[in-house]
């Protein structure tokens, strides 16, 4: 693969091999004058004073994506968008007007009569003469010079083809316009194709040592084993089911995962949370069996786990295997939980109120925070992260409205910390209630 010089490198190399072909046909006998090829946008290949040189003029107008090499190497990153898996080669054609300018009759015409012979004999530019054409004279040659010869160019498995265009006039007539420049006359060809790809370190598997344990009895690996089902025979996870019917999850509860082919021993449970850049296990409770994982994330361990969105899977060393394997990952949201609710507040002498409110996991630095009471949000006074309390005045504070029949006073109260609101809604109730999670001021 070549490197992000190598569009250059191709122009330079083309305008090497024209300037051979030139040389190589006596040109300049034939034209009575010194002939040269340039690589410059048309409206400056004429200079100010109007005078036209004998030369060639090489432009590259249009870049496109090579239809053939497109989609090759993808993805170059894993689900969490943090490893790389290859470097994924940018694959492109290149597209060259070919004009001709002179100041004497039929002059032009001359030069690109040899121009499209001489590339029509060497449609294909060989790493050797991509090499001679590269190489500095005299050595060492200037930083471009040696830039353009380390690109690459000559090392890349494709070998860059040449091959000619056809602009209609509509078409021809429209990039000459573009450049505000007179027509010359002209040939259209295309470079295919320049494979750009970055050296970066990848993330590579192994190689397979086995394809299964060894029949004893025939001596061979026992290869891919079948299974009259539809269900896939790895650990497959199907559900993330909190407590209670929540759709989040807290500390210390016992969570369920379902799906099937969960069995085996060494069951531990994977969170990742790619915020924080974190990938954590814990070892799966006793309980359960092939369709059934559970696991509880202890308060002890509450500093590990912020308030987040986690991706959850699970590793298993199943019966008769010797390697352990890994499930498909599920998304699973980690909630704040207020503890010491309901809570009692007085308003101060100029209608304020002033209460602190706690909860676990901690509030780390760079989370966004508030407290929801009925409907009106609250922002707390300065706090250091990470923090398990955070206090709060209300100015004018709203006192608890008289609450329905059968149902406790006080503000109902959320926390909400990176928009994960702490759960408020008993949903093993029918019809669904709320919790008794109030602030109630007077």
């Amino acid at each position: 693969m070549t490197t992000a010089l190598g569009i250059a490198a191709v122009t330079a190399t083309l305008r090497s091999l024209l300037s051979e072909g030139l040389v190589e046909h006596n040109l300049s006998g034939v034209l009575g004058s010194t002939a040269t090829v340039s690589v410059l946008p048309p409206d400056r290949v004429v200079p100010q004073n109007g005078t036209e040189a004998s030369q060639l003029n090489l432009f590259l107008h249009r870049v496109s994506a090579n239809t053939g090499w497109r989609n090759e190497g993808l993805p170059s990153r894993d689900a969490s968008g943090r490893n790389r898996l290859s470097n994924a080669p940018l694959a492109l054609d290149l597209h060259y007007l070919l004009s001709a300018y002179s100041a004497g009759d039929l002059h032009a015409e001359i030069l690109l009569g040899y121009a499209m012979q001489w590339l029509h004999e060497s449609p294909l530019l060989t790493r050797g003469m991509i090499r001679q054409a590269l190489t500095p004279a005299p050595l060492p040659g200037t930083p471009l010079e040696r830039a353009l010869f380390d690109s690459g160019l000559a090392d890349q498995v494709e070998l860059i083809k040449i091959t000619p265009e056809h602009l209609d006039t509509e078409e021809m007539s429209k990039l000459w316009t573009a450049t505000q420049s007179h027509l010359r006359p002209t040939a259209a060809y295309r470079a295919t194709v320049v494979l750009i790809e970055v050296s970066e370190p990848v993330r590579s598997a192994l190689p397979v040592l086995t394809r299964g344990g060894v029949d004893p009895s025939s001596g061979r690996e026992r290869g891919v084993s079948v299974e009259p089902s539809l269900e896939p025979a790895i650990p497959t996870l199907e559900a993330v089911s909190p407590p209670g019917g929540q759709i989040v999850a807290r500390l210390g509860e016992t969570i369920d995962l379902t799906g099937h082919h969960l069995d085996g021993t060494g069951r531990t449970v994977l969170l990742g949370n790619d915020r924080f850049e974190s990938e954590l296990s814990l070892p799966a409770l006793a309980t359960g069996g092939a369709a059934l994982v559970q696991f509880s994330i202890p308060l002890a361990d509450a500093a590990n786990y912020p308030v987040g969105v986690y991706r959850v899977g699970m590793s298993v060393l199943r019966p008769g295997e010797s390697a352990t394997r890994s499930s498909n990952r599920l998304a699973m949201t980690l909630a704040p939980q207020i503890t010491g609710l309901p809570l009692n507040v007085v308003r101060a002498g100029d209608g304020s109120a002033s209460f602190t409110i706690n909860f676990h996991p901690a509030l780390r630095a760079g989370q966004s925070v508030v407290l929801v009471l009925g409907q009106q949000e609250y922002a707390p006074q300065a706090f250091t992260a990470p923090t398990t309390s955070l206090d709060f005045v209300i100015e004018d504070a709203p006192v608890s409205p008289p609450p329905p029949p059968g149902q406790p006073p006080g503000h109902l109260a959320r926390l909400r910390i990176d928009g994960i609101d702490s759960p408020l809604i008993d949903r093993t109730a029918v019809p669904p209630t709320f919790l008794n999670q109030r602030v109630v001021i007077t």
